[in-house]
This record gives C-alpha cells, sequence and structure tokens, in this order.
C-alpha cells in the first residue's frame, strides 16, 4: 500500500513488519519508495537529500555506505563517526527539538530504540521511519534494515559488499567458538554487576557467534538482578566479556571503571581472570551504536580476535 502525503506524513495501518522491506512504485510514481517499517509504512517521493536521524546505529549504517547526515542527536559518538559532532544538533536521544527539525523539515527522518517513542510526533513534521532492531534476531535485523537504506537511497551494491565481509567474520567467529570454552556477558555501572544470557540483548554473542554459554537460562539464575561477584565465581565462565556501561553513557556520578570494579579478590580466582580471558567490549560500540552495521562489524571483529578467530 502506498501512503501518500504533501506537507504533513500520514501513517498507514498496515500491520507491523519484522522486517523492514521497500516496494518500487510503478507508472508516473516511479520515483516513489514505499518502506514497510517497524511502525507502519512510509512513502518517500523519491531519494531523500535532507536527512535527519535520531539513532546513532542508523548514522553509523549510512556513513559506512556513503550517505551525508544532515542531522543529528547531542550524545556520544565513537571515533569512526567523530566528524558527526559538529553536524546541525537537533535533540537528544530522548527528546527531538520539534521546533528545530519542523523549521528544517527535512525530507526523512529515522528512528529507532530509544527515539522510537517519539515517532509519532515526528511524523507530523516530516516523513518517518523506524528501524529499530529486533534483539532476539540481532544479526539478521541489523543487515535487513541497512538492506532498506541501500534500497531508499541506491546504495544496494555498497551494502551487499559490507554484509558479504561481516557474514564471513560471523561464520569465521562460530567455526573457532566451539573450541574455546564457554563465557558470560556482564554489564558493569555504577559499581553493579548485571549478567545476560541466549535471548537478552547481548544474547547475540551466544545465540549468532556460537559462543556457548556457561549459563543457558540467566534471567532464571539471577531473577534479573543485579549479580553477586560470588555468583561470577560460582558460574566461573572460561570467558567473560564485560560492557563498561558508565564508559559508554559517560557517567560522570557515581561510576566506576568496569576494570576497578572487577579488580577484586573474588574475581581473581576466576578462570577468567587467571587466563587473561576477560574481555573489555567497545562500550560505544555495544551499547550506544550496536545497530549499525559497521558497528556490528566491529563488534565481531572484536569477539572474534579475543578468541582467535580468523577474522578482518
Amino acid at each position: 500500500m502506498i501512503v501518500h502525503f504533501s506537507n504533513h506524513f500520514r501513517t498507514a495501518t498496515a500491520a507491523l513488519a519484522l522486517a523492514a522491506s521497500l516496494a518500487l512504485t510503478a507508472g508516473a510514481s516511479a520515483q516513489e519508495i514505499t518502506v514497510e517499517h517497524a511502525q507502519g509504512e512510509t512513502t518517500l517521493p523519491g531519494v531523500p537529500e535532507k536527512v535527519f536521524a535520531f539513532d546513532i546505529a542508523t548514522v553509523d549504517t549510512l556513513n559506512a555506505i556513503g550517505v551525508e547526515v544532515d542531522g543529528v542527536p547531542d550524545a556520544s559518538f565513537p571515533e569512526s563517526l567523530s566528524r558527526y559532532a559538529d553536524v546541525m544538533k537537533i535533540g537528544s536521544l530522548f527528546e527531538p527539538d520539534y521546533e528545530l527539525v519542523n523549521a528544517e523539515q527535512p525530507d526523512v527522518i529515522f528512528v529507532a530504540g530509544r527515539s522510537s517513542s517519539v515517532y509519532p510526533q515526528l511524523s507530523e513534521i516530516a516523513p518517518t521511519v523506524d528501524l529499530s532492531v529486533d534483539w532476539t534476531d540481532f544479526p539478521t535485523t541489523i543487515k535487513q534494515r541497512s538492506e532498506t537504506l541501500g534500497e531508499i537511497f541506491g546504495k544496494q551494491a555498497e551494502v551487499a559488499e559490507l554484509i558479504a565481509e561481516v557474514d564471513a567474520d560471523i561464520a569465521s567467529v562460530q567455526a573457532q567458538a566451539p573450541s574455546v570454552g564457554n563465557a558470560l556477558f556482564i554489564s558493569v555501572s555504577g559499581g553493579r554487576v548485571s549478567a545476560y544470557g541466549p535471548g537478552s540483548r547481548f544474547g547475540w554473542v551466544h545465540d549468532d557467534l556460537g559462543i556457548v554459554p556457561v549459563i543457558e537460562d540467566v534471567e532464571a539464575a539471577t531473577h534479573g538482578e543485579a549479580v553477586s561477584f560470588e555468583f561470577l565465581l560460582e558460574t566461573n565462565p572460561d570467558w567473560l566479556f564485560v560492557l563498561d556501561r558508565d564508559a559508554a553513557v559517560g557517567a560522570a556520578e557515581g561510576g566506576q571503571p568496569a576494570a576497578q570494579v572487577l579488580d577484586n579478590e573474588i574475581v581473581h580466582q576466576m578462570s577468567a581472570w587467571q587466563n587473561d580471558q576477560v574481555v573489555y567490549v567497545d562500550p560505544v560500540n555495544f551499547y550506544i551504536v550496536n545497530g549499525g552495521l559497521n558497528a556490528l562489524h566491529e563488534m565481531v571483529v572484536q569477539v572474534g580476535t579475543a578468541i582467535g578467530a580468523d577474522v578482518e
């Protein structure tokens, strides 16, 4: 179904699509692009020129395929996106500057994750697309949303090349994973430790990369709460993957580096610590930009390099 718009975009009530998809209309409307996404369907009159994105992961993918973004949120950017420090700031990850966005009238606005809740308001200003990621099907969703962006901007070849590189490295990690033992993924925030297992936000390390979890049902074992150092020693994984959340969000108060939090007598008894198999994952990639295609590749490479996989 095509959704027509003039100055204001009208949302469609089509069934929510798990995977974003596109269709090019025929005849006189050959330039129109209809995008089916997480909150409905949006029609663009042609290839967008002024692009706003409230999702850093989308900025990451667009940057990787050579598409300029004209408005971004005021947030932390990784080194690979440092040039966006000087690009127009259109609000925060959670709260757009509606007056500015309305005045600028972008051709398209992308939201996802943290910014998806403001889709209704933004869609009244300009055509808006929600590219939120499904955590339970993480790499696949990222590749699908990247293909969507490739179709919108005519960058299909660039997207296909990047996806092929990601797939090759995922395959290398999967081949190596069974021989390296088990692992536990944790995050550290405000001195507290939380554990994640298969099916969780960071469960793709197990589900898609094939790294054996030390506990199959972390939720049942931890009741969804912060875990103790004793819990870490009791489970005693061969590998400990650590996300320093405070480093990702730039917490100034109450934050203590994850390396300091874990540097204690109990953790020192763990096999992962004694075998130098505690991996501090890139906090911005894993927490802020983790839905981007380039970020996905960098995350796969970091995990693969740690366990000795043949990745590039």
